[in-house]
């Protein structure tokens, strides 16, 4: 393999552009060229190519968002976009592609290597932790980490005026984000999609906390479940305490990444490319019981995420 592409798709997430680097850098060691792809799968179709070398990755592993950009492409769902991306692909002589990105990033990917056998891995870069296959996806952890700082603040100010906060996190349809973020500030109460619940239920918790001497009370809402200002009003409705929304919204997605998301992005970027390397295809990485795998791409995409029921039942036992 002598020249690889490279795109980020999607949502951005922190520690892409480490992942960037490190697959460039990896490559560059391995002897083979890299074309960074801008715009993710929107730039691949329409050509927007640019080479990059050792330099050209400098002083980007602790920037967040991504340095090639990245946008949504509804041209890849179709036949005449993934044929206009593949002649693309063969008119730059790329050899093997590695994909940033989330669900729909992968399902992208599996097309081109399965349908037209172009030699693709996957990088799992999604803040909402919502592929199955991985234990972690890659800005996960500064994500939270991000909702944690917002929600620490808001405590102080909660407290001070013996209010409930009502905070919302993105995450689409997963809850990882309300519940690693929830679990981690102290909060009272975490509403996620994948578990049902009862608003006489929060009040009676709101009461209890209350009467055991609590001035404040924080909820953490997933995005996937109602905003924040929808469950504030109902909330107020059937409360005597003041209640405050609070939606965190993009800020989730920026920032300097983590060690954890730069240890992640420099493990990723290297097993992709030694991957293509081997000449295998049809692949993405992850990691499993901090362990760095690889699995195939259409077993991977059609894993089901499954909720951590016992990490919710640990909430209930200590966020009294």
């Amino acid at each position: 393999m002598k020249r690889i592409g490279l795109l980020t798709s999607g949502g951005d997430a922190p520690g892409m552009n480490a992942a960037i680097r490190s697959v460039v850098r990896t490559a560059i060691y391995f002897g083979m060229e890299v074309y960074g792809i801008e715009r993710g799968y929107a730039g691949l179709i329409d050509d927007e190519f640019v080479p990059l070398e050792m330099r050209s990755v400098s002083d980007i592993v602790q920037r967040g968002g991504t340095k090639l950009r990245t946008a949504r492409c509804l041209e890849m769902l179709t036949k005449e976009g993934q044929k206009q991306a593949v002649a693309t692909l063969d008119k730059h002589k790329i050899d093997g592609l590695v994909v940033i990105g989330g669900d729909g990033s992968f399902r992208g990917a599996k097309v081109l290597s399965e349908e037209y056998g172009v030699p693709t891995i996957g990088i799992p870069g999604t803040i909402d932790n919502d592929l199955q296959y991985t234990d972690y996806t890659l800005g996960f952890d500064t994500a939270v980490n991000t909702c944690l700082d917002i929600i620490n603040k808001l405590r102080d100010t909660m407290t001070s005026h013996e209010r409930i906060s009502v905070v919302e996190v993105m995450g689409r349809h997963c809850g990882d984000i309300a519940l690693y973020s929830g679990i981690a500030s102290g909060a009272e109460i975490i509403i996620v999609p994948e578990i049902n619940f009862d608003m006489e239920d929060v009040v009676m918790k709101i009461n209890r906390s209350r009467a055991s001497g609590k001035h404040s009370n924080i909820i953490v809402v997933a995005e996937g479940v109602m905003s924040a200002d929808q469950f504030a009003k109902q909330l107020q409705e059937v409360t005597e305490y003041t209640v405050r929304p609070t939606c965190i919204g993009h800020v989730q997605r920026g920032g300097s990444p983590s060690m954890a998301d730069r240890m992640l992005a420099a493990q990723f970027g290297n097993k992709a490319v030694r991957l293509l390397c081997e000449g295998i295809g049809n692949r993405v990485v992850g990691i499993h019981k901090n362990e760095i795998i690889d699995m195939d791409i259409i077993e991977a995409v059609s894993m089901k995420k499954q909720f951590n029921y016992e990490l919710y039942e640990t909430l209930q036992m200590i966020s009294m």
